[in-house]
């Protein structure tokens, strides 16, 4: 397979831009800036907790990834990653890809994503050229229209409080929970599941590729994978003490998505134990076409787990 050519330092990754804010800040995180046939270079979205928003270097690390596959008519069908360190919002994420296989169908990339020479994640990623094939798909179960149930946007600007100022000026994606929402308390049942519709909050600027939609759904899946397990120990984001990291990441991309549209996603987690909790969702589309399956299991704590370790 013929090698990329060496790239100049100032070519940019083409993810067309917005004026509109906040998809106009995401969409410019994920403009790499190209430093060598393999070599990537980007920055951060501020963030309250001062560390790199796992789902922003998700979508970073695919997307430098395919800019090294041969053509483009190979498509973004899987991710499996590990979060390794916190990176820092101050300093800048290189990217290293390694070719590891270009078949006659499937193209296999490894991303790491660094600070300092340091991995914050390592990731797999798989291309495959459209095939034909047998299909079977699960079935989307019933759920409100989301224009009907309240957005997570308009809860942070009734609350006065600078959390909410900053979740509601930065977040680009709206999403709205069927039933109780987890951010201000626990939900008034420990449930096993949940469900939720999520939509870019703003229309998508013309040019955007099924690539970088596939892109935008891991940058903003990140941010809700974890909230069953909240929801089965009767947590909320705002539980005293709760800590709550994202440690690997597995996605699933089946048929065509759009994060313009709406989304439902529908969530479980099967397990939680010694502090790790694992997520699962299926997310589905408007007309009820499963279009992509995501895990991720993550560190969930709290003080009180700390005081129910059995004594002999």
């Amino acid at each position: 397979m013929p090698e990329l050519p060496d790239a100049p330092a100032t070519e940019v990754l083409d993810v067309p831009e917005t004026d509109v804010e906040p998809m106009a800040s995401v969409l410019a995180t994920l403009r790499l800036r190209r430093l060598g046939p393999d070599e990537f270079t980007g920055t951060s979205l501020p963030q309250l907790n001062n560390r790199v928003y796992g789902g922003q270097v998700l979508a970073q690390s695919v997307l430098a990834a395919a800019a090294t596959l041969p053509g483009s008519q190979r498509q973004l069908h899987s991710v499996h990653g590990y979060f390794l360190r916190p990176g820092k919002l101050e300093l800048p994420i290189s990217f290293a890809v390694e070719r590891l296989h270009d078949g006659r169908s499937f193209s296999t990339r490894r991303t790491h994503a660094l600070q300092q020479g340091k991995p914050i994640l390592s990731l797999i990623s798989s291309y495959q050229e459209d095939q034909p094939g047998r299909e079977h798909a699960a079935t989307a179960p019933a759920a409100p229209d989301p224009e009907t149930l309240p957005s997570a946007i308009d809860l942070f600007r009734e609350v006065d409080h600078p959390v909410a100022a900053f979740m509601s000026s930065i977040a680009a994606f709206d999403i709205r929970h069927v039933g109780e929402s987890l951010y201000l308390r626990p939900s008034s049942e420990p449930a096993e599941s949940q469900m939720l519709w999520m939509r870019a909050r703003s229309p998508l600027p013309e040019g955007i590729t099924q690539l970088q939609h596939r892109a935008l759904l891991a940058y903003a899946c990140d941010q809700v994978l974890l909230e069953p397990v909240l929801r089965r120990h009767g947590l909320s984001w705002r539980t005293k003490g709760l800590s709550v990291a994202s440690l690997d990441h597995g996605m699933w991309w089946h048929r065509p998505v759009h994060v313009d549209e709406w989304l439902l996603y529908v969530q479980e987690s099967p397990s939680a134990q010694g502090g790790r909790g694992l997520g699962l969702a299926k997310v589905f589309d408007t007309a009820g076409h499963h279009v992509a399956t995501i895990s991720q299991e993550g560190m969930v704590r709290v003080p009180a787990d700390a005081d129910t370790t059995p004594t002999a």
